[in-house]
């Protein structure tokens, strides 16, 4: 089967080029630095801005909240658009993909009213606190705790490696509402101002940028009972149900090419030379690979049935865990020591290379979900 895109995604792909030619910052270089600057955090909400203007920054959202209900192709486009620029979208990209996609999902028409016309909008930040420190890829052992009392919920608990969190105006939080529960169940979603007294962001330091993570400790912090999300106890089948959907194809593969191409564009560095042919071959092959199957999750998720098994999704996903280092080592090889110097594209990639197979998971859940739903494996310990 060959693969090719119709006459009307090729021609949405100009439009998104036109527009990201239009209002993109010259010389964004978000992804190159891994965390933007203040700046470039005012610079992407104006893009988001422009964009929502155009009906390009949440097209895959369903007519009713704002978007067109474009195809899981269109959003593609979108996103190696995005990801070849640097994603000038910056902190907005978690918004409109899956905060914004959980509140159509589950939540109430008040919550729709007042969220999805904001982060439509592209004028609202984001955080995410789901890791904690004893609750990381096993997200379901979470501890922060959500007690009712009354018309409020009193939350008590710890995040960890919160992005964006200094600077989020709401994070969109998992607690623990039952703790006799089973440990999936019992877990809800509360959509919290991140200004409730109660609430202390500090920094964690790290090698990448400054602000790149953040601890958020919750000390009797009180929400309304309205601030959850869905009915309580079942946040984990939300979040499950969401991110499967908007996780199946990622397309950062895009970066890694960008970064490949930006540094072997550079006229310093000999292409003829085999061992940096090689070392680039190899980064191009992984990323070409990455690709494909990332396609082929969209395919999966764009032909899907209620109960069927994606048996592609973790697949692609472990491939994104794993292009992230070989691109990294491959710059290394290439460029020599200029990867020494953390502001050149090399460095950058050498030192978030670290975070690619953990960031949204570690690859060894990916691997376990990969033998359980696409091999059929048993369980570690369990005899077939």
């Amino acid at each position: 089967m060959e693969f090719g895109w119709t006459d009307e995604e090729e021609q949405f792909r100009e439009q998104v080029q036109r527009a990201f030619a239009k209002y993109a910052r010259p010389g964004w270089t978000h992804h190159d630095r891994d965390m933007p600057t203040p700046q470039d955090r005012d610079d992407a909400i104006a893009f988001c801005q422009a964009l929502a203007g155009e009906q390009l920054l949440t097209p895959q959202w369903p007519e009713e909240y704002g978007g067109r209900s474009a195809s899981g192709w269109e959003q593609a486009i979108l996103g190696e658009v995005a990801w070849g620029a640097g994603e000038p979208r910056g902190p907005q990209y978690m918004n409109v993909n899956w905060i914004g996609p959980a509140i159509i999902y589950a939540g109430t028409k008040e919550q729709k009213e007042y969220h999805l016309s904001r982060i439509g909008q592209g004028n609202v930040l984001w955080c995410q606190g789901f890791s904690e420190p004893d609750a990381g890829s096993d997200l379901a052992s979470l501890r922060t705790a959500a007690v009712r009392d009354g018309d409020e919920y009193v939350i008590n608990g710890q995040k960890c490696w919160t992005s964006y969190g200094h600077e989020a105006e709401f994070c969109f939080l998992l607690c623990r509402t039952d703790p006799d529960a089973e440990r999936h169940s019992g877990i809800s979603i509360f959509l919290v101002p991140m200004d409730t007294p109660g609430i202390e962001v500090r920094e964690i330091m790290s090698p990448y940028a400054e602000h790149l993570v953040h601890e958020v400790f919750l000390t009797d912090a009180r929400v309304s009972a309205d601030c959850r999300l869905g009915p309580e106890n079942e946040g984990w089948s939300i979040i499950t149900e969401v991110l499967a959907n908007e996780r199946a194809g990622w397309v950062t593969h895009e970066n890694a090419l960008r970064r490949l191409d930006k540094l072997l564009s550079r006229p310093l560095v000999d292409t003829d030379d085999p061992d940096t042919s090689a070392a680039a071959g190899r980064a191009y092959a992984m990323a070409e690979a990455t690709r494909m199957l990332n396609f082929l999750a969209i395919d999966e998720r764009e032909n899907d049935t209620p109960g069927k098994r994606r048996a592609i999704a973790p697949v692609a996903q472990a491939a994104l865990g794993l292009l992230e280092p070989a691109v990294g080592w491959a710059l290394h090889e290439i460029s020599g020591n200029e990867a020494l110097d953390p502001d050149s594209i090399a460095g950058q990639s050498l030192v978030s290379m670290t975070a690619g197979p953990i960031a949204a998971g570690a690859l060894e859940i990916q691997f376990n979900l990969i033998a359980k739903q696409t091999l059929g494996l048993p369980k570690e310990g369990t005899r077939a």
